[in-house]
């Protein structure tokens, strides 16, 4: 189990920490882990506080390591063991664990993805044929004063814009499964009929076509007549 620090032990490492003394020279003292230490430094002093001081210790201590022992060995008399890089130790022991270092640079280089895009033109994959639709028994349409049907092109629709430029131009007429919404769609130049029996719209699916209206339009689907 970790120790746990006195408020008296922290005001002291505080104290020592401000004064010049390492992380690592704290931790032997106190007899706790160097990522103990830091983190009762990071919130007492604060982030910036302790970067500040980190880096002071870097600087003052930049020819000693973390033991205060001259790493300036003569030439032909140190080995690998004896170098060691003051600030290495500095940035690298004190991090919480499993935390990423990223170098701060301004710029991230992105890994292009190993596929291939398809530039084709989108395929109407979202349009349901109307022998797989169970129409309610009662809908209702908007049509004008002549009684002609009330017709639009599908790009005119904002829900439905992500298809295609050629899908986008097809001619629909909208149903509604509500009167009351239906109405609020209706301008005093139209008006809004009842259809008692929805199975005429499979019935009339082919003179809709040879008229140019290839959807319907309803609130839950886009339908498709041929």
């Amino acid at each position: 189990m970790a120790k746990r620090i006195s408020e008296k032990d922290k005001l002291e490492i505080i104290e020592s920490f401000s004064n010049g003394k390492t992380i690592d020279e704290l931790s032997e003292k106190f007899k706790c882990t160097k990522l103990t230490i830091s983190r009762n430094l990071k919130k007492n002093l604060g982030e910036k506080t302790y970067k500040e001081l980190i880096n002071k210790l870097k600087k003052d201590n930049k020819n000693y390591d973390f033991k205060g022992k001259n790493i300036n060995v003569p030439i032909g008399k140190s080995t690998s063991d004896e170098k060691i890089n003051a600030s290495s130790f500095y940035e690298n022991e004190v991090h919480e664990p499993n935390e990423v270092l990223v170098p701060l640079t301004d710029f991230t280089e992105i890994i292009p993805l190993n596929c291939e895009i398809d530039n084709k033109l989108q395929k109407d994959l979202s349009s349901v044929p109307i022998e797989d639709i169970v129409f309610p028994k009662i809908v209702y349409m908007i049509v004008d004063k002549k009684i002609e049907l009330e017709t639009k092109l599908l790009k005119d629709y904002p829900e439905w814009q992500f298809l295609s430029e050629n899908e986008s131009k097809r001619k629909t007429i909208e149903v509604f499964f509500d009167n009351k919404i239906a109405k609020r769609f209706c301008s005093n130049e139209q008006k809004v009929i009842k259809v008692p029996n929805t199975n005429v719209f499979k019935i009339v699916a082919p003179i809709l076509v040879a008229r140019g209206i290839t959807r319907i339009v309803t609130a839950e689907n886009l339908i498709a007549l041929c």
